[in-house]
């Protein structure tokens, strides 16, 4: 039986390899909107960050989530970001 390939992201904030299932996926859409994916399937530009709050503050102040998404993320769409990351860390 052949096994099967497990698909592998880099965080944005801390740099490191994992699954793609252990991910958050947070996309630019057409219209550059930003938000978090958490299925994984919406339509736009990804980037992909562990889930939680500290990776998120990294990819921040390094700008990986701004070079990743190719556009300047603003102060209340991160806000926003950091209460919807809280939530699925605390699932």
């Amino acid at each position: 039986m052949k096994t099967r390939k497990i698909p592998s992201r880099i965080c944005v904030g801390c740099r490191q390899a994992k699954e793609k299932r252990e991910l958050v996926r947070i996309v630019k859409n057409a219209e550059n909107e930003i938000s978090l994916d958490v299925t994984g399937r919406k339509n736009g530009r990804g980037a992909y960050i562990c889930r939680n709050t500290d990776c998120l503050q990294k990819a921040v102040k390094s700008k990986g989530l701004e070079r990743s998404l190719k556009v300047p993320v603003p102060r209340e769409v991160l806000t926003l970001l950091e209460k919807e990351m809280s939530a699925v860390e605390a699932r």
